[in-house]
């Protein structure tokens, strides 16, 4: 049974909104950073892939820019939005190679893993609402 998305919560408490859909992303392929028993990985954090976050994927063994047309996976060209294995996230983060977060788009299941302020840091949305960075 896949999980229902607009059920899930993003990191800032609102209702988790879609990451991307050019490519279609998300553990389940559904656009969104939901997360069930399936994903063992944990796909919850909405990058805006850089060239370096890429660049560390890639030497940890994860490429991302290299298309899989078998598994209908086009490769990752910077600026694209998807969701990704929160561990991996936070190590490029403590490698100074973090991508953008759409914190909007990211599952609050990301918090278990990734600090929150971590995560602000490298916010590419800003909220209407400022108060909910608090």
């Amino acid at each position: 049974m896949l999980p229902d998305p607009t059920a899930e919560r993003n990191v800032l408490g609102g209702p988790l909104e879609p990451c991307g859909t050019d490519p279609v992303t998300g553990f389940y392929r559904d656009g969104h950073c939901a997360s069930g028993p399936d994903d063992l990985g944990r796909h919850t954090v909405c990058a805006v892939v850089s060239t370096e976050f890429l660049a560390m994927q890639r030497e940890l063994g994860n490429d991302l820019s290299t298309p899989r047309p078998e598994y209908g996976f086009p490769g990752l060209r910077p600026g694209d939005r998807w969701c990704v294995v929160a561990v991996r996230w936070l190590q490029a983060y403590q490698a100074g190679a973090a991508s953008g977060v759409v914190l909007a788009a990211t599952n609050a299941r990301a918090l278990e893993v990734v600090p929150l302020e971590a995560l602000r840091q490298h916010a590419v949305d800003v909220p209407d609402d400022i108060g909910d960075l608090g």
